[in-house]
């Protein structure tokens, strides 16, 4: 493997930075958010990826990276959701939810170690715009199994499709690191 672990690990680092930076202005007003809201969330930031992508203008001076950054993030959100349930209000201290975002971005990061040795690093040769669009056949995914009322017949949880979702997102975030440099 090339240094995908190091790669992986920055990614996730800058992620994380911004998730406590935006603890300290908010507190954890994201603990009120239901899953599909947090869904909705990702799927937005999904469909500008993609409208930046295919549009030669763009009227708002951010690119792809912070979208991608986003996705991680709220995805991580919806782990923690996932475990801890909504809450009425918020109930996490900065520590608190760092320490979760910490967890759940080690058990993903596992997850892609386990794919990455048995797909060969396939994703080094994909496209950004690949990666998206898998991106958001993930959330169509999840916004079926959120429909079903979390009850799937053979398919992976919402779980696996949000750790999913934030390693195509971790990749593309690589992919364009290694375009700038």
């Amino acid at each position: 493997m090339q240094d995908t672990s190091k790669q992986y690990d920055a990614v996730i680092d800058t992620c994380k930075s911004l998730f406590i930076k935006k603890m300290s202005d908010y507190g954890s007003a994201w603990r009120i958010l239901r899953l599909p809201s947090l869904t909705d969330q990702i799927f937005i930031k999904a469909q500008r990826i993609r409208g930046l992508q295919k549009n030669d203008v763009r009227k708002v001076d951010e690119g792809e990276v912070s979208e991608f950054i986003g996705i991680i993030n709220y995805c991580i959100m919806a782990l923690i959701q996932l475990e801890k349930g909504v809450v009425e209000q918020p109930d996490l201290s900065t520590e608190e939810a760092t320490a979760l975002y910490t967890e759940k971005a080690a058990i993903t990061k596992q997850l892609m170690e386990d794919k990455n040795h048995d797909y060969g690093e396939a994703w080094r040769d994909m496209r950004v715009s690949s990666l998206t669009d898998l991106i958001l056949q993930k959330l169509l995914r999840v916004k079926q199994i959120e429909d079903n009322k979390g009850k799937t017949i053979v398919s992976e949880g919402i779980d696996a499709n949000y750790q999913d979702m934030i390693n195509y997102a971790v990749f593309a975030m690589i992919h364009l690191n290694e375009e700038k440099a």
